[in-house]
């Protein structure tokens, strides 16, 4: 056998060892073909699967406020709630004459317009008096000119000048009305000059218990000193919070006051005029020339 023959038949028989090696390869590869192994992962179904919900929100927490009006009346020493105490029936007082000065000047306005429609239309001073409300200010002054004039006579009363007798009586009477309307204007004043003193004494006092927390604790820590610090800032809140209203209650109902007060001055002027002319023995209306 020659050499070529030789290697003809190592070539057939490498090429049949290479042969029955890729068969069984080939025959598994094909079967992998035919029966595919299913996906490692499958497509939920949409009918089985349910939505998940979102998370609910976080419920807020409360955090109590240790140091509020609560806490200064529950902690607070008898100084500190004596002047909270002070503060509250100042700014009572003081709400209570702004409402009820308030409704006592309107009061006075109607009963001045009531005048302007009845009085000077009657035919005599006593039925104008008459014509007009049992407590109207203007009725008040009316019946004092016309007591004036009536008892004017005595050994004493003679000495005074009939003009200067009835001026008298008609001015008291007139005084009188506005010491009335004037009346509770001093406690508002002394409210809006006083209750911010009173406001800042608390102030000191709750400084002075911060000062106290912080020497017995050693430590100035904010823990020690919030709450009596707190106390301060709120009395000096109140202090204010009772005075402002107080200042400007007073000045509003001082302007209604003057406002009020010249009308009843101008009546009881002409009162005064009506009486000297002696009108009121008369059957005619009594009629104003000047107005």
């Amino acid at each position: 056998m020659n050499n070529s023959t030789q290697r003809l038949v190592r070539f057939a028989s490498a090429g049949l060892l290479a042969l029955s090696t890729l068969l069984p390869l080939n025959s598994v590869f094909a079967e992998q073909q035919v029966n595919p192994t299913p996906a490692a992962t499958t497509t939920a179904d949409p009918a089985s699967t349910t939505p998940v919900p979102p998370p609910a929100p976080a419920a807020k927490e409360t955090v109590h406020n240790p140091y509020g009006l609560e806490a200064l009346w529950k902690e607070g020493d008898l100084v500190a709630k004596s002047t909270l105490f002070i503060l509250v029936l100042m700014s009572i007082g003081t709400w209570y004459i702004i409402i009820s000065k308030f409704l006592q000047q309107a009061k006075v306005k109607r009963q001045g317009k009531q005048a302007e429609k009845s009085f000077w239309e009657s035919v005599s001073l006593d039925s104008a008096a008459e014509s007009l409300e049992q407590s109207s200010a203007y009725r008040y002054i009316a019946e004092k000119g016309i007591h004036s004039t009536k008892h004017h006579g005595g050994t004493l009363l003679e000495r005074i000048d009939f003009n200067t007798w009835v001026s008298i009586s008609i001015q008291r009477a007139v005084d009188k009305v506005q010491s009335h309307l004037s009346g509770g204007l001093a406690f508002l004043a002394t409210v809006g000059s006083t209750a911010p003193f009173v406001g800042l004494f608390g102030t000191v006092w709750g400084i002075y218990h911060a000062l106290t927390a912080i020497g017995i604790s050693g430590q100035a820590s904010i823990d020690k000193v919030a709450g009596p610090v707190g106390e301060a800032l709120i009395m000096t809140a109140i202090g204010l919070a009772v005075a402002v209203p107080a200042v400007l209650g007073y000045n509003w109902l001082t302007r209604r006051n003057k406002a009020v007060m010249e009308n009843v001055r101008s009546f009881g002027s002409d009162l005064h005029a009506i009486l000297l002319s002696g009108e009121m023995s008369t059957n005619n209306p009594v009629n104003r020339g000047m107005k």
